[in-house]
């Protein structure tokens, strides 16, 4: 006769697999939906381009190689590829504009959402969001109607007798910045407000009792308490900005490329699908290390409150 500690460990031992049994459909098409398109971008960054596109089933690593390196065509010599280091550069340093600007804008945005009364939060949280509720595309053509040549912001600076001619403003830096600033500044202003949101005010007010200035309340009281919020909306902005397709497209035109433009060339005109698959594992390591970097910052913070 079996003890009634072993019958019990039997039954959940049966529960737990009936359970893996029931998930493992679900299980299985997630793994290969998530898995899957990656193994495939992976195998063809170590193929042949064919002269159409598509790939040649031979090995070569000249997919990753031309990452970074280029080949002279006369004696086949390696130089760096200068183009593709300046979209790296032009990428990063643009994702990292658009995450401080958006900081800039994001942060007093939050601390109003926060300090509003509590019936009034929604309303404001409400406004926020509704660019979301518009597709990314016609957002970014709604910027290109305000700063382009004929557009609203140079008609009102003409009929102010401001400016005497339009201001070239499309297909620059500034107009891609513009446009990520403006697509990208609600996901700042969220993870900002949720940590707002938990501050207890009263320490605002004790840092005036010390005869602290507002700059000295903001550096040393709030800044430290929303650090997660900074954090996770500096993530959440620069990450998508990084590999961004639509507004750089738009606003960019074909001298301002950015990462997301230079792998959809490879994989369109410039017929190079291993090429573009490094790139685009390129880019996912790049996503990959600014993931780690926020882990281990919020890691450091949660061991030094611990």
């Amino acid at each position: 006769m079996e003890s009634a500690e072993q019958v019990a460990k039997d039954a959940e031992r049966r529960e737990i697999r009936d359970r893996w049994l029931l998930s493992a459909p679900a299980l299985i098409i997630i793994f290969l939906a998530a898995t899957g398109p990656l193994l495939i971008v992976v195998v063809y960054s170590f193929l042949t381009p064919g002269p159409y596109g598509d790939v040649v089933w031979k090995f070569s690593t000249d997919g990753w190689l031309s990452v970074l390196m280029q080949r002279d065509i006369f004696d086949d010599t390696l130089a760096f590829a200068d183009a593709h280091l300046s979209i790296f550069w032009r990428s990063a340093k643009l994702s990292f504009m658009t995450t401080i600007l958006t900081l800039l804008f994001g942060f007093p945005t939050a601390y109003f959402i926060a300090t509003r009364p509590a019936r009034q939060r929604d309303i404001w949280l409400f406004l926020i969001t509704i660019p979301f509720w518009t597709n990314l595309l016609i957002r970014t053509f709604a910027i290109q109607e305000v700063i382009r040549n004929e557009g609203i912001a140079n008609t009102v600076l003409i009929k102010l007798g401001i400016i005497s001619q339009p201001i070239q403003m499309m297909f620059t830096d500034f107009a891609l910045m513009v446009g990520m600033t403006y697509v990208y500044l609600p996901l700042m202003v969220l993870p900002l407000y949720a940590s707002m949101e938990k501050i207890d005010f009263r320490l605002v007010e004790a840092g005036y009792d010390l005869y602290a200035n507002r700059f000295q309340v903001l550096r040393r009281v709030i800044i430290p308490l929303v650090k997660p919020g900074i954090i996770a909306g500096s993530i959440l902005v620069f990450i998508p900005a990084l590999g961004a397709y639509v507004t750089p497209r738009v606003l960019g035109g074909s001298k301002n490329m950015m990462l997301g433009n230079l792998i959809e060339l490879q994989f369109g005109q410039g017929r190079n699908w291993p090429l573009g698959s490094a790139l685009s594992l390129s880019l996912m390591a790049i996503v990959m290390v600014a993931l780690l970097l926020y882990v281990r910052a919020v890691g450091r913070r949660g061991g030094a409150h611990g």
